[in-house]
């Protein structure tokens, strides 16, 4: 006998979990006693993770603390690059007029700024990531727990932070951000 493959048996598992939960909210919705459908009902909320990543005052601190860190470097980038494009420009306008030797050392330069300012800006770049990704664990820590509360104090039986589609009457986003924003401000 063969068995379903896993992700058929998720599948599976997902739909029914779907329809339980639908039918508990459509009893819900229609004023029917739990006990009358046998499915039990549940106050379902949801988050935008995004919104709470992006508005709320813990991440704009994590992001104007990033901003100040990394801006220096962004700068001392911005400066190579301007200064690896006007040596281009200068050997394309006077290439055709310099010695052999002259333009060869000017193109091996133009070459030995160019690798470097690749490896600075990959630096840069992973550095920028990590202390983001790091940030945004801590703030993504907080939220969560700030959820869990809201959700305790609002008996939610399940709070999801992804969907297709989300009727607003159960996002419960704003009432996140302004228990984290409270809690930041302290």
């Amino acid at each position: 006998m063969k068995f379903p493959s896993i992700r058929v048996r998720r599948a599976a598992l997902a739909g029914v979990i779907v329809a339980c939960l639908g039918a508990g909210v459509a009893a819900q919705a229609q004023g029917a006693a739990p006990a009358s459908t046998g499915i039990p009902s549940g106050k379902i909320g949801f988050i935008n993770t995004e919104r709470i990543l992006k508005d709320s005052l813990p991440a704009k601190a994590a992001q104007q603390k990033l901003e100040a860190e990394f801006s220096p470097r962004e700068k001392q980038l911005q400066q190579m690059a301007a200064h690896i494009k006007a040596l281009s420009q200068k050997l394309d306008k006077d290439g055709p007029v310099m010695s052999d030797n002259e333009r060869s050392n000017d193109q091996q330069q133009l070459s030995d700024l160019n690798r470097d300012f690749q490896r600075k800006q990959r630096e840069f770049a992973e550095d920028l990531n990590a202390k983001r990704n790091a940030a945004l664990a801590v703030v993504l820590d907080k939220a969560n727990k700030v959820v869990k509360q809201v959700a305790e104090q609002g008996n939610y039986d399940i709070v999801f932070q992804e969907a297709v589609y989300v009727n607003p009457r159960i996002d419960i986003t704003d009432k996140v951000l302004k228990a984290l924003n409270a809690q930041s401000g302290k």
